[in-house]
């Protein structure tokens, strides 16, 4: 799979004492930094792939642009200075369209962003928060409890990586309506995931991604609400639990945040109203209906 995973020898060890030498697959992490101009913006620990996705909604995501228009293009370019050095597909510098402003200073990455951190390079704490060009809070969105229930099964069904190194985070856009997958994109950062899922949107023109459902892998962070709400998503789902602060910026977002979505059961943190229940289903049943079903209750 190229660069994506990689074979590195390993020593297996049993509390029996046998042991067996044998080669692992392993999920790749290189360093990605994002140049706007010829300017360097931000380095990232990513896994190499989708890279132009990943910077197109990195930059939604920081606010630098809303739609795919303003996003004119990118290409890899060799390492420091780039004279002379080898291109090692490290180093993505965007192109924006004519008329868009070029990133503020006030987002510039310090330094580089983890894997498992997504804003932990912000230079100050008022950067973190950014608004957002779409407003999520009067999106209809509604999606029926039992397709809800079933995006995390059916995102660990495609994640085709994972299956080879255990070691990747996936993030998949689904249609509400209807619980079809849109895309996946798989990253070791659960905050790269996201954001090449909301690169292909811009780079595709579909943003805002109104009725849609962003099912994630991993736990739901504030960063993770907030690049949803960046790219006018109004639902997001994770397997694991959301932070305090996830929650109360997707409640200020009017955004729906769904946790511990495993298997049967699911916590709803905000915005529960677009989650259709069975007793919903029932109280929009004819007034006949309904009586007809107590009786034979």
């Amino acid at each position: 799979m190229g660069r994506i995973t990689v074979r590195k020898p390993i020593v297996t060890l049993r509390v029996d004492g046998t042991q067996r030498r044998r080669p692992d697959t392993l999920a790749v992490e290189e360093p990605l930094e994002i140049r706007v101009g010829g300017t360097p913006l931000a380095v990232t620990m990513r896994t190499p792939g989708h890279d132009v996705e990943l910077a197109a909604g990195f930059l939604v995501s920081e606010g630098v642009i809303s739609r795919g228009d303003q996003f004119a293009g990118a290409i890899h370019c060799g390492g420091p200075g780039t004279g002379g050095v080898e291109n090692t597909y490290n180093v993505l510098d965007v192109t924006l369209a004519a008329g868009v402003a070029p990133p503020s200073p006030d987002i510039a990455r310090s330094f580089y962003t983890t894997s498992s951190c997504g804003v932990c390079g912000k230079a100050s704490i008022d950067a973190v928060e950014t608004v957002s060009a779409y407003d999520v809070s009067g999106d209809d969105a509604r999606i029926d409890l039992p397709v809800l229930a079933g995006l995390p099964d059916a995102l660990r069904a495609q994640q085709a990586v994972f299956d080879k190194t255990g070691g990747l985070h996936a993030a998949g856009l689904f249609d509400a309506a209807t619980g079809e997958l849109l895309v996946l994109r798989e990253d070791v950062g659960r905050h790269n995931a996201v954001d090449k899922v909301v690169g292909w949107a811009a780079l595709s023109h579909r943003l805002p991604l109104r009725g849609t459902v962003l099912q994630v892998s991993g736990r739901a962070s504030f960063e993770l609400v907030q690049k949803a709400a960046m790219a006018g998503i109004p639902i997001l789902a994770a397997v694991s639990a959301p932070s305090s602060l996830a929650v109360d910026l997707a409640d200020s977002r009017g955004l729906t945040l769904v946790g511990f979505s495993r298997g049967q059961t699911l916590n709803v943190y905000t915005r529960a109203d677009r989650v259709i229940t069975a007793s919903d289903t029932a109280s929009d049943a004819p007034a006949a209906d309904r009586l007809a079903g107590s009786v034979h209750a």
